[in-house]
This record gives C-alpha cells, sequence and structure tokens, in this order.
C-alpha cells in the first residue's frame, strides 16, 4: 500500500507447501497411482472438461493357471510377478544382479569404504555399466502424454509387440470427484475380470447383466464367453465412455459372437427409462429380453458410499423378483482400512455396511424368493497383470424361488 492506496499489481502470496491444495472429495485409484504401464496416453476431453486417458491392460490367456493364495495370506506380488510376461523380467534380474554385487562389496571390509578423513566413501557404479536402455520406468513414475498418433497406433511398440489379443484398452480418468469414481479403473473389477476369465464354462452362452459397470472392463470380457451382456451404469458421459472402450476391444469380443448392450440403470428409480429421446434408454425388446434371460449379475467395487450400497441391494432384490429364472449375484468388494477421527481407530466402515446388507438380504423370509450367500474361493488364478492384494473378495448371492410344499387334500381338511 501507497499513500494508503492498495497495490493490486503485486502477486498474491503462494500456498505454503504444506497447505492442502486439493479437494477433499478427490479420488484416485490405485490401479492409476501404481501402473503397469510405462505411459498414459492422453485421448481427448471428456464431454464435461475432464481429461480422458488410455491405458492398456495386459491379458495372460497362454499362461498356466497358477494358484492365488488369496485369502490365506499368501504373497500377491510374487504371485504377480511370476505371471508377467518375460518381456519385463529383465528388471528382476537386474534387482539381483545389484544386490549380488552390493554383498560383494559389503565382503571387502568397511575399512575399504572410508575415505582419508574417515567418512564414508561411497562406490558408485560406473556409468558404463547402466543398461543404455533400460526397461522402463520406475513402477511409481507415470508420464501422462498428448497422443498424437493415429487411433489405430495408440498403444505404440509394446501393444503391437503383445498381439491385439494380448491387451483390453481402456479409456479413463484419472482423479475425479466422488462423484465420477466410474470413470476410473479399480482393482475390483480386474479382480472381477480374473475370475470372469477363470471361470470361462460358468458364463457360456449367458445372459449377463452388470450394475455399476463403470469403464465397462468387466462387461468387455465377459462377452468374450457370454451370449449378450447388458453394461450399465448412469450418466450419459460415463456411458459414452463404455461404449467407446467396447469399439475399442471389439476385436475381443467378436470371435466368441457376445453382444454388449450399453443402457442407463439407474438404482435409485423402481423403473427402467424407456424415453427414446434419453440416450442409452430400453426398448421394450430389450426389458423383455433382460427379464427373460438373464441369469447372471454382477458388480464391483461400488460399495463405498452406504446409501449407495442400500440402493444397490434394493435394486438386486427388486430386479431378482422380476428375473424368470433362478439367478447368481457375483459381487466384487476391496475391503479398505482407513483410520477414522470419529473412532480413533483403524475400520472398514463401507465394508461393514456392505456385510450386513449380505446378511440382511439372507434373512429375508416369508417371500417368494430365497437368497443365500457365500464368499468365493480367491485362489483362482490372474490372468491380468495388475497388482492383486488380499483386501480383494467375491461374494454370490444364489436366488431361487421357494418351493411351496405340497398339500394333499386331505391334510388340508
Amino acid at each position: 500500500m501507497v499513500d494508503g492506496e492498495p497495490r493490486p499489481w503485486l502477486p498474491s502470496p503462494a500456498p505454503a507447501m504444506d497447505e492442502i491444495t486439493f479437494k477433499s472429495d478427490t479420488v484416485l485409484s490405485d490401479v492409476h497411482l501404481h501402473t503397469p504401464n510405462q505411459r498414459h496416453l492422453m485421448v481427448r476431453l471428456s464431454g464435461v472438461g475432464q481429461p480422458v486417458f488410455l491405458s492398456q491392460f495386459k491379458l495372460l490367456w497362454n499362461q498356466a493357471p497358477q494358484t492365488d493364495s488369496g485369502a490365506e495370506g499368501g504373497n500377491h506380488r510374487a504371485h504377480h510377478a511370476e505371471a508377467t510376461p518375460p518381456a519385463r523380467s529383465g528388471c528382476s534380474s537386474e534387482g539381483v544382479s545389484l544386490q549380488a554385487g552390493a554383498d560383494a562389496t559389503s565382503q571387502e571390509g568397511v575399512a575399504a569404504q572410508l575415505d582419508e578423513d574417515g567418512d564414508l566413501d561411497v562406490v558408485r557404479r560406473p556409468r558404463a555399466a547402466s543398461p543404455s536402455k533400460p526397461s522402463g520406468p520406475p513402477r511409481d513414475k507415470v508420464h501422462p502424454m498428448i497422443l498424437t498418433q493415429e487411433e489405430d497406433d495408440v498403444l505404440g511398440d509394446e501393444a503391437r509387440e503383445s498381439g491385439p489379443y494380448d491387451v483390453i484398452k481402456i479409456e479413463h480418468t484419472m482423479a475425479t470427484p466422488l462423484e465420477d469414481v466410474g470413470k476410473q479403473v479399480w482393482r475390483g473389477a480386474l479382480f472381477l475380470a480374473d475370475y470372469i476369465l477363470s471361470q470361462r464354462d460358468l458364463f457360456q452362452g449367458r445372459t449377463v447383466l452388470e450394475l455399476g459397470a463403470g469403464t465397462g472392463l468387466a462387461s468387455i470380457l465377459a462377452a468374450t464367453v457370454a451370449q449378450t451382456v447388458y453394461c450399465t451404469d448412469v450418466g450419459a458421459d460415463l456411458l459414452a465412455m463404455c461404449q467407446r472402450n467396447i469399439a475399442l476391444n471389439s476385436h475381443l469380443t467378436a470371435a466368441g459372437g457376445g453382444v454388449i448392450k450399453v443402457k442407463e440403470l439407474d438404482w435409485l428409480k423402481d423403473d427402467l427409462c424407456t424415453d427414446p429421446e434419453v440416450p442409452f434408454s430400453w426398448s421394450e425388446e430389450d426389458i423383455s429380453d433382460l427379464y427373460g434371460h438373464t441369469t447372471i449379475v454382477l458388480a464391483a467395487e461400488v460399495f463405498y458410499d452406504d446409501d449407495l450400497t442400500d440402493a444397490l441391494f434394493k435394486t438386486l432384490s427388486r430386479l431378482a423378483h422380476r428375473l424368470k429364472n433362478a439367478s447368481t449375484a457375483i459381487l466384487s468388494v476391496e475391503k479398505r482400512l482407513n483410520f477414522t477421527l470419529r473412532h480413533l481407530e483403524v475400520t472398514c466402515e463401507a465394508y461393514d455396511h456392505f456385510r450386513s446388507c449380505l446378511r440382511r438380504l439372507e434373512g429375508l423370509t416369508g417371500g417368494r424368493l430365497r437368497f443365500a450367500v457365500e464368499p468365493v474361493d480367491v485362489s483362482f488364478p490372474q490372468l491380468l497383470v495388475y497388482e492383486r492384494i488380499q483386501q480383494l473378495e467375491l461374494w454370490k448371492v444364489f436366488v431361487e424361488p421357494v418351493t411351496e410344499p405340497i398339500v394333499s387334500a386331505d391334510t388340508a381338511s
């Protein structure tokens, strides 16, 4: 201020480094934080102005089945490393060589590592010994870049070397507000996809409904064996992203003849939208096929909010009463541990609420349907490259009609 007048041309003070600058509801999936990809390709802006990236997830079609120790507390990272294609094994070999070199250096004695002043003398590896072309950046580094190639070349040399049938390509966003988390890829979806690929006979020729499909990853892989997959969620922008991902991976579903239909299904509404003016609405033919043929219902990583979890279970119950056939719901969930100020301890509130909803559903009596719940053995093989952790779980809900006992006329009288 000069002579009592403000000086607006002076820059405002920069925020301190310890000052939080992001919104509290910003969410980033661990899949994107610790990505196995060498890069993220930014391909466009979404309809609401969010950067959209393209990632590839490697399919291990030809890997021999390997038992994942899952619930038994085994080392999931070790299993992941074994399932990784050989092209990536150079990193682990280098690690072994460096460790062996460190052991040899330590055997020379402490005196050899001190300079003339008694300070520790760090012996650095000669520059010439470093690989001229490292196999890839460290796992925790992400290198976003703007895509400039043609659509057929979006994944670069690595995808071409792997072949089109060895990767699934998914468009997604990165950090999003909580209401847009469906636009990211989550471990639970990859875990569910593992189960689908390892239990192909269960899905062969079936009609499948996925609730809260997000980017559509699980629906796409289900369509490699199923006859029809209804890929559902809410929001025109998210459903358009699903449609693009289906088009990107049409070669995966073409061989089996599976059909994927992207539709809007709002858990907070009792009826399906049939207005032809609304994008991704239902036709009467689709509704008839859905209720007449669906036998498997999928849901992955949709149990993070208690109100939405309640809405999902109400939707499951409502659908079960409308489906003409006995059905099985397969639910994928990650048990997330969080320290809360309210409890002053580590809790899993969203997971605990999910489990309570399962118990309530199983305890329903007096209706024409019976719900049976059981956990799925998670020792099925890992067929996608991602970080598979012990906190991932699958649950099955079996829905069957209650058979009324046959009462004879004599007994009735």
